[in-house]
């Protein structure tokens, strides 16, 4: 199985100038952990996650001044949407982190996490299981 057939998408895509309040009301609306966040006037795509939101709030940030640009990662590991499931965990495990951008080319197709492995495994499991 392949990132692809992973991978959760539509993304959730904010910018640079969101508070950290309004990206973790956004995610805890779409039920994601994670956000893309694309800054036109710079080059790259980053991703603010639940553990960056966090971590802001437990050194005392104030969530409703604080904004995206200065809490996400922009050094993002990006997959290929046809990497295995296999590689993209080993990419996690490498980089001790829980998601991973999707890109081609230059566009975002999707963000995979550790949740949406398991479950595409579990999945491939019972299917295979039900076969037999």
């Amino acid at each position: 199985m392949h990132v692809r057939d992973a991978m959760s998408k539509p993304v959730l895509m904010v910018g640079p100038e969101h508070t950290i309040r309004q990206v973790a009301q956004l995610m805890h609306a779409r039920r994601v952990g994670s956000a893309v966040v694309v800054d036109p006037e710079s080059a790259g795509t980053g991703i603010m996650t639940e553990r960056d939101i966090m971590n802001a709030i437990g050194r005392g940030l104030d969530p409703d001044i604080e904004r995206a640009t200065n809490h996400l990662t922009w050094d993002v590991v990006y997959a290929g949407p046809d990497w295995t499931l296999d590689e993209a965990a080993a990419a996690m495990m490498r980089g001790g982190f829980r998601h991973l951008v999707v890109m081609e080319h230059d566009d975002v197709l999707g963000v995979i996490s550790v949740r949406d492995i398991i479950r595409a495994w579990s999945e491939q499991r019972q299917t295979a299981a039900t076969a037999s």
